[in-house]
Parts: structure tokens; sequence; C-alpha cells
């Protein structure tokens, strides 16, 4: 784990004039120039940094790599807001790798993608508007969400009840509920959440998927990282999962607002692809991941690449305590991989 005091803080603007800011952490070679980290939703930059020896930050340092983190406009860091996916593909990461290529001078970079900062820079990717990204590695889901079957319906069902109380859904919760609607809905978890997880590991399976937990194996992390993670969790807004919904229903991703998907056309990028995905996923199944490789290898064939990962499920794959070994080093290979 790095301290977080060992990062470089450096601010810069969304397209749309939202402050936004980077944790950039430079080893003592980066001669493979920069790559770019964009975590998921109701999270931070610091999702990457779990305290694991060594972890994907340390590893790609030490790889030759200029390793940036992006906090974007989901980001715990900033004020509640109630974002959706166009706004950071649109605005958050165009600017954020505009600005990277302009600090460090080079013209092309990579990036490790996450979750809904995968769905989001997918958006970016499709229309466009990071031709400087040459090799994107995306975990969890991409282009085409698919859900677990109940998980569908907490999106269809539960998701509406809850967004008649509150905007927000907050795993901090699990810790301190500070409203009789926040204590309510901690009832309400601790009722039908038994697993061996902490309070707010057990809000965060209530909040994202289906699962006991849903998005990892309790038997890939450390007591250290289970902990850990209680601070790395904050509000999500109720508006991402009706977007999230839409998209589920209609197979693709779609716009927050409009009509088509963002598979309509093909995409304007080209970028190589490296999808990671594991089978016990429980927010996002592993075949979200596989149907966007399908119809990317349609349209190029024997160029992208899919990794199903059998024991792991979705943030496992950055912190759970073999990463490693069993995640990691397949990640700098695709990475390292000139084609």
């Amino acid at each position: 784990m790095i301290h977080e005091a060992d990062f470089e803080r450096i601010p810069f603007d969304a397209l749309d004039g939202f402050k936004l800011n980077f944790w950039r952490y430079r080893g003592t070679d980066t001669s493979k120039g920069p790559i770019l980290l964009i975590h998921g939703a109701g999270v931070r930059a610091n999702l990457f940094n779990p305290p694991n020896q060594p972890n994907i930050i340390e590893m790609l340092a030490a790889a030759g790599y200029d390793v940036w983190l992006e906090n974007w406009r989901a980001s715990i860091e900033f004020a509640e807001n109630e974002w959706d996916l166009d706004q950071a593909g649109l605005y958050d990461h165009p600017a954020a790798v505009q600005k990277i290529c302009d600090v460090t001078g080079y013209s092309d970079m990579k990036a490790i993608v996450h979750c809904q900062g995968s769905t989001s820079f997918m958006i970016s990717v499709v229309l466009g508007l990071v031709p400087q990204v040459k090799t994107i590695i995306t975990n969890a889901v991409s282009l085409h969400p698919v859900e677990q079957e109940f998980s569908v319906l907490k999106l269809t069902t539960l998701v509406p009840l809850v967004s008649r109380i509150t905007n927000y859904l907050n795993p901090q919760w699990g810790k301190v509920a500070p409203t009789l609607k926040a204590k309510l809905l901690r009832a309400f978890v601790n009722t039908f959440h038994w697993e061996n997880d902490t309070p707010v590991g057990k809000f965060v399976s209530f909040t994202y998927g289906t699962g006991w937990p849903a998005l990892w194996e309790l038997a890939n992390l450390t007591d250290e990282t289970k902990n850990w993670i209680q601070g790395e969790f904050g509000a999500v807004p109720l508006r991402f999962f009706q977007h999230i919904r839409r998209s589920v229903k209609q197979g693709a991703l779609v716009p927050f607002t409009g009509a088509g998907t963002y598979v309509d056309q093909p995409p304007k990028t080209s970028a190589r692809f490296v999808f990671f995905a594991g089978k016990l996923n429980k927010c996002f199944s592993w075949k979200s991941q596989l149907r966007t490789y399908e119809y990317l290898n349609t349209l190029e064939p024997n160029r992208h690449s899919l990794h199903l990962l059998p024991t792991y499920s979705h943030l496992d794959v950055f912190f759970g305590k073999e990463a490693h070994q069993e995640v990691f080093p397949t990640m700098i290979r695709e990475l390292n991989d000139p084609t």
C-alpha cells in the first residue's frame, strides 16, 4: 500500500467545468509511458491502492509505467452529485486523457478501467473522444451490461421504491446512519445480509448486485483488506442505477437521454481491448464482457483478448490477496504486447 502523501495531486477541469483531480504515482522508471486507472461508482482513486503487497499500482510502476489515477465525478472525494455515465464519458475522461498527454508530452497512452469507470470510458472510446489511448484493459463490464437475475429484479423493483425516500445510497450508513431513512435501510440490510463481512461491506452488497457478499469473495481477502474497504465506499446516486437499468433492458449501453445504443455504430477507435471478468461476479455477469469481446472481435477478428477468472468476483480482481500472482502479471503482459 502506498501512503496517500506519496501521490502527486494534480487538479484538472472536466470539459463542462466540473473540478476533478489525479493521483499520480511515478516509479524510478517510467520508460513505458503513462497509464490511466479509472475507478467505479461511489469509490475513489484509492480503490486501486489496497493494503496488499504489491498492489496493481506498485506492480505497474515496477514494470516501467507512469501511473495516473483519475478521480472522476463519481468519486467520493467530491460532494454528492447526481452524475450519469454520459457526463463522465463526454466531459471527464476526454479531459483527463488530454491533461495527461499535455503534462507528460506523450501523444499516446494506455488505460485500466473498472466497472462504471469502464462503461463511462467506453462512451468516450466509441465516440472517438480519446484517440490517444491505444490499449484498454477493462474489468467487469463495458458495452453490454448483463446482470444476474435477482439483480435485475432489484433494479426494476427496489431501486424505484428506494428512490422515493432518497436520491442516494451510502454504504457508510452501515456504520453510521445519520437520518431515520438511513437507519431504516441499515436495519433492512442487517436483516437480509448475514455474511461474515463488515457493516460497510454488507451495505455495499445491498447497494450493488446480488450476493452475500456481492462484489468480492471473502476467501480472496485478508482481514486487513476487508477492514480497509470500509473507508473506500460512499454515496452513489439513484440516477446512476436508472441509467444502468435502461441499459440492461436494452442489452447494451444506452445514452441517459435519447434513443439508440452505443453499439449502433462501429466504435471510432483503433485501440486494442483486453477484457477481464470474474466468473463469480454477482454484480455484473461475466457474460457482459464476453458479449462486448464478441462484438469487437466480429469487427476486428483475433485482435482483442478475453480473460475469465474462475475464482474471482468483481473487485477482488484488484484487491484479492493473490491478485499480484494470479491477475496482475497477465494485465502487465497484455499492456506490454506491442500489437
